[in-house]
């Protein structure tokens, strides 16, 4: 006869039983029979995941042993995730048997472990690697291909949207189908600032959500609510805050039950409000969002913004002292070059507090010796370079910058080196250099920016490799050229269509390699499809327009033309004659003469006439000489000066 543990074990694998409560009910049944099936256990597990209970699950494959816990790496994995457990569920899949490790939903598992995690480098090479193998016998390429979308939403928010392929990075007619793909496009074109485009994705996407037959009334507005939070926020950046308005009625906060969520409604709300919500109550208002997110989680993009968020309002608050003492202590504890570019935006912050709002000169002097202080600090480097151009100084201001650079490149560490060459900075120093007209340094500083992502074997900026390949081959150094081709080359050899990529492999190869330009030639268009339309004979008659090229000029920059206002001409001073000009009389030579030198002046008075006597005939007769006159006028006679009475002493008196 069998025994009741058996019996009940056979009637467990031969029912089917749809209630959850009740396989528990039978699970613990059988445990109770028998502490050592581990069948029974299994089963126990899996029904409290299905009944949302977490925790439960957790305690009862801690209290199966070692052997259940091997058995259920899947289950305890999911469990911790569940549970926010990110770190523990990461490490839990690590550790999995390789033939769990290796099956599709474990795969998928560890693909959303890695998302929520913010490892989204792993999290998308996981979703490429399950979409390449096909149509799934578990049903989920639509699962697949959503969370991909959203993975590469992510990477565009994370600043990684250099990783992500160009054919992925453009929307195409596939993602209109469903209301999550079409949201999920509409996040990343948000990341880029693509706002246009994402309103026309949200909007599309709200109107398949309400027009979907497969959910209920509750779960329709369970997906509708972050299709109108982000259609929210996108109206407000689009300046359309009346349409915004309208729709923030529709949101009910008091409806929303996930605390993240409700987080970033109450923060639109604020937005909403702009420069007539007063500044400290709104403030306070902050304080309790805070308090009501509770455990929630948000993404660290979503933290920046909401601490930013803080971080004005103390601004507005003019709690300067606070804000500055805040932002230093977390751009201190950014260790890594890449924690620092996180924190940049924090740099700007306390460059702010420190000036307490101020700019111009006054306001970079007091913000040199906090960059003494701070050397790695990039927000706060940004804003002194930028401060800088406002006041049309870009030389100091590339000076300061040159200086940060060269302390990356003394660095031996790859994040040093990732973070000197990254697009922001590099575009910064082409920006500075072409205000002084440099070409040849913009052309030095490309080169060695493509030199290095060329080295890299995965995650080169696209679009900084393909701006230093266009500016190459514009140069007339071979050596310039030689390097835009192996910078088109390695566009080239990415997976995808870059048809600016072949254009540029053409145009450098052309004249060098044909074997290397052959392959691409069928992608470009025609030449006679290119020129079709042109009149060739015009414009070789109209003649070649040439740009001169920017050069440094040592000379004082000019005063910036207000806007509006037409330059003023010079005027001409008018030539000024004497009243009784004579047009063809000679002038006098002597009008250049004070008027008691000239040979006409006579004196008036008893002394003038004395002295006018002393000339005539009879009296003591003085010496003249002739001076000639500057430039030809003439000559005229002057008065020698004698010597005074060297032969007559003064009689001493007697003493």
């Amino acid at each position: 006869m069998s025994s009741p543990a058996a019996t009940l074990a056979s009637l467990l694998r031969t029912t089917t039983i749809q209630d959850h409560d009740e396989v528990l009910k039978l699970a613990n049944a059988a445990i109770k029979a028998s502490k050592n099936d581990i069948d029974a256990h299994h089963t126990r597990v899996v029904a409290l995941l299905k009944l949302d209970r977490f925790d439960d699950a957790l305690r009862a494959i801690a209290e199966g042993g070692h052997v259940l816990e091997a058995k259920c790496s899947f289950e305890k994995a999911y469990a911790l995730y569940k549970t926010g457990h990110l770190k523990e569920a990461w490490e839990t899949a690590e550790k999995a048997p390789s033939e769990q490790a290796a099956s599709h939903p474990f795969r998928h598992l560890r693909a959303q472990i890695a998302y929520r995690a913010e490892h989204f480098p792993d999290a998308a090479s996981i979703y490429h690697d399950l979409a390449s193998n096909g149509a799934s016998p578990h049903g989920d390429e639509n699962d697949i291909r959503i969370n991909l979308l959203a993975t590469n939403a992510q990477l565009e928010w994370a600043g990684l949207g250099h990783r992500i392929d160009d054919s992925e990075r453009q929307s195409s007619r596939a993602d209109l189908e469903s209301f999550e793909t079409a949201y999920n496009v509409a996040c990343a074109h948000i990341a880029r600032a693509e706002l246009s485009k994402a309103s026309v994705f949200l909007k599309r996407a709200r109107d398949l959500c309400e027009a979907s037959e497969d959910l209920s009334p509750d779960e329709k507005k369970a997906e509708l609510l972050p299709i109108l939070l982000q259609h929210i926020y996108v109206l407000c950046q689009l300046g359309n805050n009346s349409e915004a308005a309208t729709l923030q009625k529709q949101v009910v906060q008091s409806h929303i039950a996930d605390p993240p969520t409700r987080t970033v409604a109450q923060n639109n709300q604020l937005a909403l409000a702009g420069s007539e919500e007063n500044p400290y109550l709104a403030q306070r208002f902050i304080q309790l969002t805070d308090k009501s997110l509770g455990n929630g989680k948000l993404f660290e993009y979503q933290k920046s913004v909401l601490r930013r968020n803080r971080y004005a309002l103390e601004l507005q608050t003019q709690k300067f002292e606070g804000a500055e003492s805040s932002t230093n202590n977390r751009i201190l504890g950014a260790s890594t070059p890449t924690a620092l570019l996180e924190a940049a935006p924090l740099g700007v912050i306390s460059a702010a507090a420190r000036t307490q709002m101020g700019d111009g000169k006054d306001a970079i002097r007091k913000l040199l010796p906090v960059l003494e202080k701070r050397p790695n600090d990039v927000g706060l480097l940004f804003t002194i370079i930028q401060l800088h151009v406002q006041m049309r100084n870009p030389g100091p201001a590339l000076t300061i910058l040159e200086a940060f650079l060269k302390r990356l490149e003394a660095a031996t560490t790859a994040d040093d080196m990732d973070v000197r060459f990254s697009p922001g900075l590099v575009a910064t120093t082409v920006a500075l250099y072409r205000l002084q007209g440099r070409q040849n340094s913009i052309r030095a500083e490309l080169a060695r920016a493509s030199a290095y992502w060329r080295s890299k074997p995965e995650g080169a900026p696209t679009s900084l490799l393909r701006a230093a390949g266009v500016e190459l081959l514009r140069s007339s150094n071979p050596e310039d050229v030689a390097t835009a081709g192996a910078t088109f080359e390695n566009l080239v050899a990415q997976p995808g269509h870059d048809i600016t990529a072949a254009a540029g492999l053409v145009a450098s190869f052309a004249t060098r390699d044909y074997a290397k330009v052959e392959p691409y030639l069928q992608q470009l268009s025609p030449v006679k499809r290119l020129t079709a339309g042109v009149d060739v004979l015009a414009l070789v008659q109209a003649g070649v327009c040439s740009v001169a090229a920017l050069t440094p000029s040592a000379r004082k920059r000019a005063a910036a033309d207000e806007p509006g206002k037409e330059k003023a001409t010079k005027r001409r001073k008018k030539k000024r004659l004497p009243k009784d000009y004579v047009e063809g009389k000679r002038l006098d030579p002597e009008r250049w003469l004070p008027l008691r030198d000239r040979s006409t002046y006579r004196p008036k008075g008893k002394k003038g006439k004395k002295r006018a006597q002393e000339a005539t005939q009879g009296g003591v007769v003085k010496e003249e000489e002739t001076l000639e006159l500057v430039g030809g006028a003439g000559a005229v006679k002057v008065e020698k000066a004698t010597g005074g009475q060297g032969g007559k002493k003064k009689k001493k008196g007697k003493k």
